[in-house]
């Protein structure tokens, strides 16, 4: 799989152009995919998500299972 990225700022006409890297074969499909950073919480309300994911039973379980993942190397050639 080739992943790109370019951030690029959305003109007045709200189009943007992408060039294709070469080693793409023309008409193969691929996956085009726009995300924007959300700007709408302010800093105080970011903490404040951090600060209520301890309570949010979803995160935590994601958590722990990351944890539990990797606990069986975490101390993997530590000498």
């Amino acid at each position: 799989m080739t992943i790109l990225k370019q951030d690029v700022r959305i003109p007045k006409n709200h189009e943007i152009k992408i060039k294709i890297p070469d080693d793409i074969s023309e008409n193969e499909t691929v996956k085009v995919i726009i995300m924007k950073k959300d700007t709408s919480l302010s800093f105080k309300k970011k903490i404040k998500q951090i600060k209520n994911a301890i309570n949010d039973k979803h995160f935590m379980n994601d958590l722990n299972e990351t944890k539990d993942d990797f606990s069986s190397i975490d101390f993997e050639d530590w000498e």
